[in-house]
């Protein structure tokens, strides 16, 4: 009979240690506490036993049969076992359009799965992991990388820092071949940027600042103006309540005065506190560009109606930034326009950035630049194709696939034929034909192909091109399956 509930024990200091009470039911506790403890928090059993134990992990376990993995969980040694619960297995199902674990192909399952096992022993009260928000790179069962890491209070993360991050809920459940961690989400390789924080002196780049900023207050505080502010305070609460709060930044495009056609406009916001809740945080743009930073409240503001211009999702980085290209381009000319911050409805997150009246040396919010020179020419400096076993999995690397003649985050490849045998895939999307990689994300190993089992010779069929303009035609990155 299976137990349905996780009880968490850490000592509290330097060392956190997990113990399992084996006498409560199996629900994931997703806001624990971390209890004194003396325990070595060794579980006398198997991984593969553990999860069968565990109702909260039963489509875990249906996965993992499916994939023909058992022996990795049961038999290998010195693991790091990363355990998506049922939510997130249904949540996966859910956005890849599935009905059953059945449908999704095996070799895409059995990626999925070996990407959730690292090669390694990943204990966060190991002393050598002591150093709080330290991502480290571990190598996993697909060939790919997965950062581990912790905060101050010992909460696990999976792939800290980078494009997508998530947060471990039960950590360090000592298995007899391993330790595992247990998360609500299907965790996927989300790369680290390999591109340098200093701009590239052949690149021609235009920064601006705002002419106003200020956030709103709702609720008993809505005719309050908060334009002296340090920061600008963003919380989306259910209702118009008191601590319901959008942050309000007008720019002028004419500011802008480097010649050449803008390719490339980031939104860059310097984070004082964000609750990184993994929750959207939205831009949008509103038609008003006549209020004043000492003017503006929740009384008199225009609230946004239409659909945000740009999104992300709030993780615990220095900065958020947002690419608004794609805005810029519906304007006919450069003019005053206003965005609106708001965060997802109802999440009640509090996220505060650094506003143009700070003065602890920090960044306000800045529209970045990339003009356009036109002078950059490509060209393929590797193509080697591809070779693997049938239905297994191939990690595209710059040894494979490099086209060089601009930064590697500036060259785009387009799909123009995708594999007859197999999938293309990035982080969990599946590619398709017209979608777009770069060549940061073969560099950081971002891409794979999966054989479907089938076939002997396939191939993909890609173009590229950059920012500033240059193309390279169509040509065959070629697939030998054995």
């Amino acid at each position: 009979m299976k137990n349905n509930k996780i009880t968490l024990y850490a000592s509290i200091g330097v060392f956190f240690t997990v113990v399992l009470s084996m006498f409560f039911s199996c629900e994931i506790q997703e806001n624990f506490s971390y209890k004194s403890s003396n325990s070595t928090a060794e579980l006398g059993i198997s991984a593969w036993a553990y999860i069968q134990k565990h109702d909260s992990l039963n489509l875990f376990e249906e996965a993992i049969k499916l994939a023909d993995v058992q022996s990795l969980y049961e038999t290998s040694t010195n693991k790091t076992f990363v355990a998506p619960t049922n939510e997130a297995f249904l949540n996966y199902l859910e956005d890849n359009a599935y009905q059953s674990l059945s449908d999704v192909p095996v070799p895409i399952l059995r990626n999925l799965i070996k990407y959730h096992v690292v090669d390694a022993y990943v204990s966060f009260d190991d002393p050598a992991l002591a150093l709080r928000n330290n991502p480290i790179a571990y190598n996993t069962e697909n060939g790919q990388t997965m950062y581990l890491s912790h905060n101050s209070a010992y909460t696990g993360y999976v792939n800290e820092g980078t494009s997508q991050q998530w947060t471990i809920v039960t950590s360090n459940l000592k298995a007899t071949n391993g330790v595992i961690h247990v998360i609500p989400s299907i965790v996927y390789f989300s790369a680290l940027s390999t591109s340098s924080d200093s701009p590239d002196s052949t690149v021609v780049m235009d920064t601006i600042y705002p002419l106003y900023d200020t956030y709103i207050n709702g609720g008993s505080a809505s005719g309050t103006n908060y334009g002296n502010d340090k920061l600008l305070k963003v919380k989306n609460v259910t209702g118009n309540g008191t601590y319901d709060r959008k942050a309000y930044i007008m720019y002028d495009l004419k500011d802008f005065q480097k010649e050449g056609s803008i390719v490339e406009l980031k939104f860059e916001l310097a984070v004082s506190f964000t609750h990184a809740k993994f929750v959207d945080l939205d831009v949008y743009s509103v038609q008003d560009t006549l209020w004043t930073e000492t003017g503006l409240t929740f009384n008199n503001a225009e609230l946004p109606t239409n659909t945000p211009i740009a999104t992300l999702k709030t993780t615990k980085v220095s900065k958020f930034e947002y690419d608004l290209l794609d805005f810029y381009k519906t304007l006919d000319k450069k003019r005053r326009v206003s965005f609106v911050l708001d965060g997802e409805a109802g999440s009640n997150e509090t996220d505060e950035f650094h506003s143009n009246q700070n003065t602890l040396g920090l960044n306000p919010p800045m529209l970045i630049a990339r003009i356009s020179t036109g002078n950059t020419v490509l060209s393929i400096n590797a193509n080697t194709g591809i070779t693997l076993n049938s239905g297994e999995t191939y990690v595209l690397n710059t040894a494979t696939l490099e086209v060089i003649g601009s930064a590697p985050a500036d060259i785009r490849y387009t799909i123009e034929e995708v594999p007859q045998y197999g999938w293309l895939i990035r982080g969990a999307n599946i590619l398709k034909v017209g979608d777009r990689f770069t060549q940061e994300d073969i560099d950081a190993m971002n891409v794979v192909y999966i054989n479907n089992e089938s076939g002997s010779q396939d191939k993909m069929v890609l173009s590229a091109s950059d920012i500033e303009g240059a193309i390279l035609d169509d040509f065959d990155v070629n697939i030998t399956i054995q």
